[in-house]
């Protein structure tokens, strides 16, 4: 595994690297690089570990040629152009629970610093002043927490903030009335939890929809004893907004952990006001947390690289080393066929459905699928994988259904595929057989077969009149070409039927142009797995 080089481009725990330098992977570590310097870097890398300084743009992806998958040894990923990455097929990876405790922890020391100003008591008691009636707080107790955002971070903070006995109620379209009463948690819409709030606390990812969610129009709805609290991504503050507010008396205080621009500048202008405690970023600044998402990353990366895991995947199914283990056999059966079909017609795919049935039906598929997808289109584009095969489905136009059949007889294909193309339909199935590792296919458009997916591969349709298997074992031997597997297939005696010849070589153009002359042969393809 030493070809396997993995550029690490931020301060990552050296601890939490060990699991990749165990595994025999090159570690090459160097923060700080920017523009030419970090392009030359990561040239030749399959993987590459950020935190949240290095950005994962475009054109460092156009210059890692080699790079396979991205990991951010934190939650958010916003510091990655994750869309880009999917084109591409690269896996992006994060640690969703490594900061969810440390995070929680300094939010609500935030909210205990801002409601008592013990900053501000601190810095005047270090300057030699005794200010007790200056500094007059706040107590928790009876007050209502807004929470924006009731993810992993926001539900800790909520079950904290229960413990100082406040009132929560938050904003979050994707948790149910049903959950959040579950939590002791009012849900409700964000003009009132605005409303309503004595202090506020952000914690949803930063989008196009989620930008300056808390801004000028949001601080008209707000208390003006109100207090603002941010430790999840700079831009969910509209900064200036929270300046004007704070100035004009409309919001009572703010605490802020992260900023728009980061470092923010030394004179910014929220920096001049009293009401606004800052700090540099520290929300997964824990050694428990640096180390468990550099932990992480590292098993998800490493795993990932062994045996094909995409925990922790942000940009496909997330599945666990032994889901994959079960599915692995599937998902080799379903690229295979998928091959199978791009090389039985030439005609522009417009719709694929795949019915899954037994064993299979009862796990979550979506791996296989993608599989599918990928061997399909693999000869249409070469950078189609796991990763982007729906993506680039999407961009061809092409329908993707999946669909579940739980209660078969064994005679059942544990994989149907269809492939609708301009011209017409096309189905192969496929199931495992020896122990479940041994996948076949059992039917080619309705002619029931059992062929090894695998090597050099004739599908010949003929008409079922004697002599044709000896003409074509004849041009066959004649080139010195060895049979090693004949399989027929045939709907009724007489009619047509359908021949699977497994041979070791492929075959010259001639060749497969002498046995598409034999008389009884109506098409014969050549499939190459």
């Amino acid at each position: 595994m030493n070809n396997i080089k993995i550029f690490v481009a931020d301060d990552v725990s050296e601890d939490g690297l060990r699991p990749l330098r165990a595994a025999g992977f090159t570690v090459d570590k160097r923060t700080g690089l920017k523009d030419a310097a970090l392009h030359d870097a990561v040239r030749d890398c399959a993987g590459l570990i950020v935190r949240s300084e290095t950005k994962v743009t475009p054109q460092v992806m156009e210059e890692a040629v080699k790079l396979r998958a991205i990991g951010r040894a934190g939650v958010g990923v916003d510091n990655i152009d994750v869309a880009e990455a999917s084109k591409r097929g690269i896996i992006v990876m994060n640690a969703p629970d490594g900061n969810t405790m440390t995070t929680a922890e300094h939010t609500f020391a935030l909210i205990l610093a801002l409601a008592r100003r013990v900053p501000h008591g601190h810095v005047s008691l270090r300057e030699g002043r005794w200010e007790r009636k200056r500094f007059v707080g706040v107590e928790l107790r009876g007050k209502t927490l807004g929470i924006v955002g009731l993810g992993r971070i926001g539900r800790v903070v909520a079950n904290r903030a229960r413990a100082f006995e406040m009132k929560v109620i938050a904003y979050d379209p994707f948790v149910s009335e049903e959950a959040a009463r579950n939590m002791e948690i009012e849900i409700a819409p964000l003009e009132e939890v605005f409303a309503a709030a004595d202090f506020i606390t952000v914690h949803t990812p930063l989008t196009s929809e989620t930008r300056g969610i808390i801004g000028a129009e949001a601080f008209k709805l707000m208390k003006p004893s109100v207090r603002i609290i941010n430790c999840a991504r700079g831009g969910l503050v509209d900064e200036a907004a929270l300046y004007e507010a704070i100035k004009e008396g409309r919001v009572a205080g703010a605490a802020l952990d992260v900023f728009e621009k980061e470092p923010p500048s030394p004179d910014h202008p929220l920096f001049t006001l009293d009401e606004v405690i800052a700090t540099p970023h520290l929300g997964a600044s824990t050694r428990e947390a640096q180390e468990g998402v550099a932990v992480t990353v590292a098993e998800q990366m490493r795993d990932y690289f062994l045996t094909g895991a995409p925990r922790g995947a942000v940009n496909m199914p997330s599945i666990s080393a032994d889901e994959l283990n079960k599915l692995q056999p599937y998902m080799q059966l379903a690229e295979r066929l998928g091959k199978f079909h791009a090389q039985l017609t030439d005609d522009t795919v417009r719709e694929v459905n795949i019915l899954y049935a037994g064993d299979v039906a009862e796990m979550d598929a979506a791996p296989v699928t993608r599989a599918f997808i990928a061997g399909l289109l693999r000869d249409m584009s070469t950078r189609v994988n796991v990763v982007n095969a729906l993506l680039i489905a999407e961009e061809r136009g092409i329908n993707v259904t999946a669909s579940y059949k739980r209660v078969t007889s064994e005679k059942t294909p544990a994989l149907q595929t269809t492939v609708t193309t301009i011209k017409g339909v096309g189905t192969v199935s496929g199931s495992l057989f020896g122990g479940e590792t041994d996948g076949r296919i059992v039917e080619i458009n309705g002619f029931g077969v059992e062929a090894i997916p695998r090597g050099n591969v004739l599908v010949m349709r003929n008409a079922d009149v004697p002599g044709v298997i000896g003409q074509v074992g004849t041009s066959l031997g004649r080139r010195g070409v060895n049979i090693s597997r004949f399989q027929l297939g045939r709907r009724e005696p007489g009619g047509e039927a359908m021949a699977i010849i497994e041979i070791d070589e492929p075959l010259a153009v001639e060749a497969l142009n002498e046995l598409r002359a034999i008389e009884q042969v109506t098409d014969l393809r050549q499939i190459n797995f």
